[in-house]
């Protein structure tokens, strides 16, 4: 372990002592400069320290002025004067908008996230000040590959991002959780605070304004969310629909034009690390919803709105442009990160490129490898419907250089938005049908990744009507599974209970909740076996399939698990077939012939 593990556990340890008795179920809110590298990384014991403690953080990294939270604090303010019961234009609007809202979703729990943090430290030049003094732990940190880190974060944001001067990058990252839920790597979540930091500083140098941000994850999708986390996006969503002719936007609106909401700024690019876990339920989304101006579809988060990504159903009825661009990694060694993300991207594209311009020309697609642990991947993916409609392979997984899509602008005149992962290295379509089995060796992802181990592979069947059957896995994955599963049925069901959703969208939800959602062709040269499904999802020679969620408007659901197969180890044979019946290899005996 490149950092000292005993320190860093002393650092924990002394934040517990002297934070005991005082965090416990209560709301953190951290607020430091990016510049201030000190007491970024006392974050990585803090937090482990809080989260221990059963605490919840709201950490902001701004890199000047920060509107949003100034945003923030004045809403705060006006409801601890609703508190007190006094009686301002300021109070009045907001109750009104409160009470709006309890009226549509039949109780009051709403105003509970209008409540300001319990505890405030803010970053001074050697401590942490404000509600507790702490001084800074970041003793644990050293420096490691810095400047390699560096040159591959200004790579991302120059050939992936096509970052200019003058535009708002946000970067979220991960808090440390406490030990109970600490199932990757120390040394791996540590890591990420260097690939955050370089990243923010990375930006910096292409003149972009910055900030960073992240909140305590949830292990349920139905845990709620941490509320000054969730009290950001319900402002940021209703401030986007206020002039939508429904009585809650309308009450918001009036709280808005007196307390100059408008003043929250978006960003033009986004960068997330993940680690283990969700941002939790978001109550206004969840509830109500976020529709598009004229009301011809919803939306449930104003992510998805900002985004609009060309795989959502309601992308096609929302007549706003995309309003940013994102991609996502994971908690990654420094080591993986900088190999698998400092490529020449163009020469990953026209490998990428290759690829989807095979099997564009083909109906289908034969998969067949040999024995493996008593199993035999062996299957076909289907290209074209009955109705003779095409699924078009996609190979843009690097390509984030516009707030617009461009490939699919120009094949379906949609203005979607730009989504990306780094790594990157991948050709994917979303299958019309799936049939036989799949033997997934490698990594699966659901609420983090998997490795699945030796010997225990996890065998799918597929049918064409029935969709995806789980035949074996370890039992720990179909745990996870059967848990995210339950809860994705829930998800469903409150959508539907409150009307939040569009209907037509609901029961694209419904259809899609046992069907394979991806097929794909891994392309990345630099892209080694590790932990992670987002590196092992790029390996080139191997393939991922997905179940849940596809890339196809029609096609989306409430879950995406990607599982790798190791093509070369299983020796598989991977070929599509056109209508002339003509065969087109990709992969022979685990080895890429494009």
């Amino acid at each position: 372990m490149k950092y000292n593990d005993k320190t860093f556990y002393k650092e924990v340890n002394g934040y517990i002592e002297k934070l005991k008795g005082k965090v416990e179920n209560k709301v953190t809110l951290i607020i430091l400069d990016i510049k201030n590298k000190k007491a970024f990384y006392s974050l990585a014991p803090l937090s482990r320290a809080i989260h221990e403690l059963n605490g919840d953080i709201h950490v902001v990294v701004k890199g000047s002025k920060n509107h949003n939270l100034e945003v923030l604090k004045d809403v705060w303010y006006v409801y601890r004067d609703l508190v007190k019961k006094l009686k301002t234009r300021k109070v009045e609007a907001l109750l009104r908008f409160i009470r709006s809202v309890n009226k549509r979703v039949g109780n009051r729990r709403f105003k509970e996230i209008f409540k300001k943090p319990d505890i405030v430290l803010i970053a001074e030049k050697e401590h942490f000040s404000g509600t507790i003094d702490l001084k800074y732990k970041y003793k644990w940190h050293r420096r490691y590959r810095w400047n390699e880190l560096l040159g591959t974060a200004k790579r991302i944001w120059r050939d992936g991002y096509a970052l200019k001067k003058g535009e708002k990058v946000s970067i979220g990252f991960v808090l440390m959780p406490a030990k109970k839920n600490m199932e990757l790597p120390l040394e791996d979540y540590l890591d990420s605070y260097s690939i955050a930091l370089a990243m923010g500083t990375a930006a910096k140098k292409f003149k972009a304004k910055v900030s960073l941000g992240t909140s305590t994850c949830r292990f349920s999708q139905l845990a709620k969310a941490v509320r000054t986390a969730d009290l950001m996006a319900t402002l940021r969503g209703c401030e986007l629909d206020k002039e939508v002719d429904e009585e809650v936007f309308k009450r918001f609106k009036e709280f808005s034009k007196l307390l100059k909401i408008d003043r929250l700024e978006a960003s033009d690019a986004a960068f997330g690390i993940h680690g283990k876990g969700y941002f939790g339920k978001h109550f206004f989304g969840e509830n109500i919803g976020y529709p598009s101006l004229d009301k011809k579809t919803r939306w449930s988060s104003p992510g998805q709105l900002m985004l609009k990504d060309p795989y959502s159903p309601q992308t096609r009825f929302e007549s706003r442009d995309p309003m940013m661009r994102y991609a996502i990694t994971e908690t990654l060694p420094i080591d993986i990160f900088i190999e698998t993300c400092n490529i020449d991207y163009n020469k990953l594209r026209k490998k990428s490129d290759k690829v989807r311009n095979i099997f564009n020309k083909c109906e289908w697609i034969r998969v067949v490898g040999k024995q493996v642990d008593g199993y035999k991947t062996d299957f076909k993916v289907g290209l074209v419907k009955e109705d003779g409609e095409r699924k078009y392979f996609i190979s843009s997984d690097c390509d984030v250089r516009s707030k617009v899509d461009q490939e699919y602008f120009k094949r379906t005149g949609i203005k979607a938005g730009s989504y990306a992962n780094f790594p990157s290295g991948e050709a994917f379509v979303t299958p019309t049908r799936v049939e036989g089995t799949m033997v997934g060796d490698v990594v699966i992802n659901i609420d983090q990744s998997y490795v699945i181990p030796p010997g225990k592979p996890i065998v799918v069947g597929f049918d064409r009507k029935k969709g995806y059957k789980i035949i074996k896995a370890p039992a720990k994955i179909r745990e996870e599974m059967k848990k995210q599963l339950d809860e994705g049925r829930e998800k469903i069901r409150n959508y539907e209970e409150h009307k939040s959703l569009p209907k037509e969208v609901i029961e694209i939800y419904k259809k899609n909740f046992r069907k394979v959602g991806e097929f794909a062709v891994n392309t990345n040269p630099k892209a080694k076996l590790c932990d992670y499904l987002i590196v092992n999802e790029k390996i080139a020679k191997m393939i991922h399939v997905a179940l849940g969620l596809g890339f196809e408007p029609e096609r989306k659901t409430v879950y995406h698990w990607d599982i790798v197969v190791n093509s070369p180890k299983q020796k598989l044979d991977i070929y599509g077939i056109d209508k002339k019946h003509k065969i087109h290899w990709v992969i022979k005996k685990g080895n890429l012939v494009v």
